[in-house]
């Protein structure tokens, strides 16, 4: 058996629950997202090469919009069963729309600071708040990730105890 043969049994041995594959992609995704959005920024912040911030009608336009944006569009796919890996047939669309939602999870926290504030304090004191909201959410969607059949495991017998 090859290597790759070997990374993909394994991944659909832990990832066979269209749900919990979700779960990892969208983390994955936010992870990542968020990794790079913060590197550009500092890279437009200091200057360095050819990247510069977005503007439209002389209005900065902030990486959270783009954010909001895919999440609403992830929202709305999901509302009309599109991506919810309910059936075999939704597997892709369920692993993209993961991703999206993890990138528009990771954009939109970058700049908590700034919809909490209503001011760009990305690089200030008060910026620190969107680092803040991203460590939460990441380790949310981690607990969910590493931690859900464990809860499971507990709700179980919870349950299981109050039968008897």
């Amino acid at each position: 058996m090859s290597r790759t043969q070997t990374i993909g049994s394994l991944y659909q041995c832990h990832f066979d629950v269209a749900r919990r594959e979700r779960l990892f992609l969208s983390s994955l995704a936010f992870f990542i997202s968020f990794s790079v959005a913060r590197t550009i920024a500092y890279s437009i912040h200091r200057e360095v090469g050819s990247l510069r911030s977005v503007y439209i009608g002389g209005t900065h336009v902030h990486h959270l919009v783009f954010g909001i944006l895919l999440l609403l569009i992830v929202g709305y796919l999901w509302l009309v069963q599109v991506g919810t890996g309910m059936n075999s047939a939704s597997r892709w669309p369920s692993r993209i729309t993961a991703v999206l939602y993890g990138v528009g999870a990771a954009l939109t926290l970058d700049e908590f600071a700034l919809w909490l504030n209503l001011a760009d304090v990305y690089w200030t004191g008060e910026g620190r708040e969107s680092i803040d909201a991203i460590v939460l959410f990441g380790a949310l969607l981690s607990v969910g990730l590493w931690g859900a059949p464990f809860f499971r495991g507990v709700a179980h017998e919870v349950a299981r105890l109050f039968q008897r």
